[in-house]
């Protein structure tokens, strides 16, 4: 059975004050973490110069900002290079509590040839429109997969086996941006990769708390409607493939969706 090494990926663009606080909360559960800088202008990657004293740490810089997926494709390649098996993605804005990753390696342990995909558990701090919002991506990307059990494309805290995730990379040259949550899940469950989903708090910042978001309404749902029209055609083609192949082999371990 394949081991698995996982190592915990943050990509980030111009986070803020709040990306040494995430990065600090992630090295104090006592894992390996690498920052992948995605072109940042605002001096936040200065900022975690008094935590590059931990060897647990590494940063690698990108010159041009290139998108989330982009860097996470840098971070993986890298990761492979060091021996690493798995990448667990966690968003640098402070939204994806560092004390839930024990639980995400250990289901990569017990399971290291499956993709373990958050679900958020969202409280009051959500924006509406970002919670029934993502319920339009989830429905096209589980429509897709034939049920493939993606309970939510969007949400970012997620560990992939490396390889499988590179070679998703390597079949397409769109996911490398704010495309890049929903393609890849619906590309993995093309390729037969099994999912777990794993319950996850998740808070958006205020703010005054020092938070950020990338998002932009009109920018990001074109990108997702052009990506769901791409996947569609894809999935016709795969068809028959996918009705006969039977479900996903790990689906009855995620705990039941509310």
């Amino acid at each position: 059975m394949p081991e698995s090494r996982p190592v915990v990926l943050i990509p980030t663009y111009n986070t803020g004050p709040i990306l040494p606080t995430t990065v600090a909360a992630v090295l104090a559960t006592g894992v390996p973490v690498r920052v992948v800088v995605d072109g940042s202008t605002d001096g936040s990657p200065d900022l975690l110069d008094p935590l590059l004293a931990e060897p647990r740490l590494a940063v690698q810089r990108i010159a041009k900002n290139g998108g989330k997926g982009a860097a996470i494709l840098a971070g993986v390649k890298e990761a492979l290079d060091e021996g690493f098996t798995h990448v667990l993605c966690v968003d640098a804005d402070g939204q994806h509590p560092a004390d839930m990753i024990p639980h995400y390696f250990e289901l990569s342990r017990r399971h290291p040839e499956a993709a373990v995909f958050g679900r958020p558990i969202f409280d009051a701090s959500a924006p509406a429109l970002r919670v029934n919002g993502r319920k339009i991506s989830n429905f096209w990307a589980n429509l897709e997969t034939m049920g493939w059990g993606i309970d939510d494309s969007l949400f970012g805290m997620r560990l992939y086996p490396a390889a499988e995730l590179l070679a998703v990379f390597e079949s397409t040259c769109f996911a490398r941006r704010f495309d890049f949550d929903p393609e890849v899940a619906v590309r993995l469950a093309w390729r037969g990769v099994p999912i777990l989903n794993q319950p996850t708090p998740v808070r958006y910042l205020s703010q005054e708390e020092g938070g950020v978001s990338q998002f932009r309404y009109l920018r990001d749902n074109t990108l997702l409607t052009w990506m769901h029209a791409r996947l569609f055609v894809g999935f016709i083609a795969r068809f028959p493939w996918l009705a006969l192949r039977g479900e996903n082999p790990l689906l009855s371990l995620s705990p039941p969706a509310p």
